[in-house]
């Protein structure tokens, strides 16, 4: 049967729905996401054990070794072995499995047994992949309530390639991901970038087929799988990137892997560790690796203690109450020298501190690393209201000619849509400001085609100009543009007050000839 977006959105909501009782929205990500991956893991080995059997009817004598090595070799891309084998408990670590024993004290503890032992039973593949699992102990989370949440997820219709797409799935993954933020507060952020974020991020550093993309703070891996949907989009082939990620949080991690799987993306490598303190993408020598695409949205102003002393330092350590500068000189260090390029998202405080970033910003600009600087809206992002900003960076010596000793400045914080929770920008002002940073600029800046309607403004500005006093290196938005911006904001307020103005006349005029008329005075002209 043919499975709607909608339909399996609906069901797997109706699942999550029964944690409501037990823990906070915040924390239905841990639990469901497991859960949707395992059934998913179990339909599809089932769906592939079904075909085996059906083509190799009776095995024609194979013993039970010859059968499993020829299911494994020709039907099977994943081991669900069983649990407790040899034993009078055992019995496979698949969903309809353990779903048969709902009624039997223990749930939480066979549910852990299970995914614990798919992943030993395919290391290279879900190692650590289903996170901490705390959800599975009875005090966390009670055996009746993984039994109702077990159930309704089981209505979701069969979840494997012969019944439902990975487009659906992922769909499906993807609804359930920004559902889960709508609804999770400031806790969103961790795991939850937002689409147009992303997608801005993703067409501005635009991956190209067979290159490596890399994410130093990858969440819920939404910038990977976005980087593999463009170049789709594209005509081009996304399940050829090389997709690598490091992500801080045990179970964020592993949302990351099961989203990736979940979208039929398996040439990844995801690692769990601090970026800062332990990055886990090294070279032989001991430097980090390097990428052709490196894009992230890391947490802002994050305490971190500082170096003592790294190769990645670029132009001074940046200080201990914010790390903001300290992952953007990661992304630096870890750009391919002959076509790496980056994007990340930040506030705006990076475009003007003084102190210690002060001194950073000054050495990226003298080596001209810093491509652009776009000024987002305000209120864009689940766990913060702030305005942010997307900054890009092309390794050194790798700015095209008309892009060299300069930075280009665009202003997007006007283009938004207020939305429930939050503004969005839509598909539209995606493409205008990625249009804009495609544009050409003629010498004193300014775009050769200008189209600066509905808040959107463009400046090339040069690196002697950012130097210059007054300027001292300071990337504020607003300083570089403020002409344009500070002229559509007068006139609106010249027709304000003109409109005002001109009401308040033709009040009193009228209130003139009423007493001039009074006293016999005729002849007024209005």
């Amino acid at each position: 049967m043919t499975v709607t977006q909608q339909e399996i959105e609906n069901r797997l909501w109706d699942a999550a729905d029964e944690l409501r009782v037990a823990l906070p929205e915040a924390q239905y990500a841990s639990v469901v996401f497991p859960l949707m991956f395992w059934k998913y893991l179990s339909d599809t080995w089932d769906h592939q054990h079904e075909e085996f059997l059906a083509d190799n009817e009776g095995l024609n004598g194979l013993s039970a070794e010859e059968a499993h090595e020829i299911e494994y070799r020709d039907y099977q891309s994943f081991e669900i072995p069983f649990i407790r084998p040899g034993t009078v408990q055992q019995r496979r670590a698949s969903w309809s499995s353990i779903l048969a024993t709902i009624a039997q004290p223990g749930l939480g503890q066979r549910v852990r047994a299970s995914l614990l032992a798919i992943e030993t039973a395919n290391p290279d593949k879900f190692s650590r992949l289903f996170g901490s699992m705390t959800w599975t102990s009875e005090e966390v989370l009670p055996g009746e309530v993984l039994a109702a949440v077990m159930q309704a997820m089981d209505r979701t219709p069969k979840m494997h390639e012969g019944n439902m797409s990975h487009d659906v799935l992922g769909g499906a993954y993807e609804y359930l991901l920004k559902r889960f933020s709508d609804g999770s507060g400031t806790r969103a952020g961790q795991f939850f970038t937002p689409r147009e974020v992303v997608e801005l991020i993703v067409e501005i550093v635009d991956p190209k087929g067979f290159e490596s993309v890399y994410d130093p703070t990858c969440g819920s891996g939404g910038m990977l799988i976005a980087s593999a949907n463009l170049l789709k989009s594209h005509g081009g082939r996304g399940y050829t990137l090389k997709l690598y990620g490091q992500e801080a949080v045990l179970d964020t991690a592993g949302v990351a892997r099961m989203n990736l799987f979940m979208h039929n993306l398996t040439q990844f490598q995801i690692e769990v560790g601090d970026t800062l303190k332990d990055p886990r993408f090294k070279k032989p020598d001991g430097s980090v690796a390097q990428f052709d695409v490196i894009l992230a949205n890391p947490p802002y102003s994050l305490k971190w203690k500082p170096w003592a002393s790294d190769p990645r330092a670029l132009g001074g350590i940046a200080p201990q109450s914010t790390a903001d500068w300290a992952f953007v000189q990661h992304m630096i260090a870890s750009m391919d020298p002959k076509k790496g390029r980056a994007g990340v998202v930040l506030p705006h405080g990076v475009l003007f501190r003084a102190g210690q970033e002060a001194a950073i910003r000054q050495r990226v600009l003298d080596q001209d690393l810093l491509e652009a600087v776009i000024g987002l809206p305000e209120n864009l992002f689940y766990s913060t209201s702030i305005p942010t900003c997307v900054l890009v960076f092309r390794a050194p010596g790798t700015k095209v000619a008309e892009r060299r000793d300069g930075v280009l400045f665009i202003d997007a914080s006007k283009r938004f849509t207020k939305a429930k929770n939050r503004n969005i920008m839509t598909d539209a002002d995606i493409a205008d400001v990625v249009s804009s940073y495609h544009s050409t600029f003629n010498a004193d800046g300014s775009p050769v085609h200008p189209d600066g309607s509905g808040g959107l403004v463009a400046r090339f500005v040069s690196l002697n100009e950012i130097r210059s006093k007054g300027n001292d290196y300071d990337l504020s938005v607003s300083r570089y543009i403020k002409q344009a911006a500070t002229e559509a904001e007068d006139l609106g307020t010249l027709i304000d007050a003109y409109n005002l103005a001109r009401a308040e006349r033709q009040i009193t005029e009228e209130r003139m000839r009423k007493v001039l008329s009074a006293a016999g005075i005729e002849g007024f002209d209005e």
